[in-house]
C-alpha cells in the first residue's frame, strides 16, 4: 500500500478530484495549507502599497491506495494540477505500513 500526498494549487482541486474519481479512487483528504518552494512567495500591491506574500496558499492531499494503482494516481495528479508553471506543486509518495478502518476493524488493502 502507498500513501500519496500532494501539493497543488487551490483552483486546480475540483480537476484532480474528478480525474481520481475517474479510476475509482474511494476517498482523500483535503487539507488547506500555505507553503513556499522555490519561487519564495511574491508582490502584491494593496491600495497603492507594495506588500510581499512569503507563503503561497495551497492544498494539500493525502490518499491512501494499493501499491497495484499508486502510479496511475500519481499519473493522473500530475496530469490534472499540472500548468507547466511554476508552483504546480509536487508529489510524495510513501510506503504505507498498515491501516485499519475503525468502525468494521478490517485492516490492509481491505480498509481502503
Amino acid at each position: 500500500m502507498k500513501m500519496i500526498t500532494a501539493i497543488i494549487q487551490p483552483h486546480r482541486l475540483e480537476t484532480v478530484r474528478e480525474a481520481l474519481n475517474g479510476l475509482g479512487v474511494s476517498g482523500l483528504t483535503v487539507t488547506e495549507v500555505k507553503g513556499y518552494g522555490r519561487q519564495k512567495g511574491h508582490t502584491e500591491i494593496y491600495r497603492g502599497a507594495e506588500y510581499q506574500i512569503h507563503y503561497t496558499p495551497k492544498v494539500k492531499l493525502e490518499i491512501a491506495v494499493s501499491s497495484a494503482v499508486a502510479d496511475e494516481v500519481t499519473d493522473a495528479i500530475r496530469s490534472a494540477a499540472g500548468q507547466n508553471k511554476i508552483g504546480d506543486g509536487k508529489i510524495f509518495v510513501f510506503d504505507l505500513e498498515s491501516v485499519i478502518r475503525i468502525r468494521t476493524g478490517e485492516s490492509g488493502e481491505e480498509a481502503l
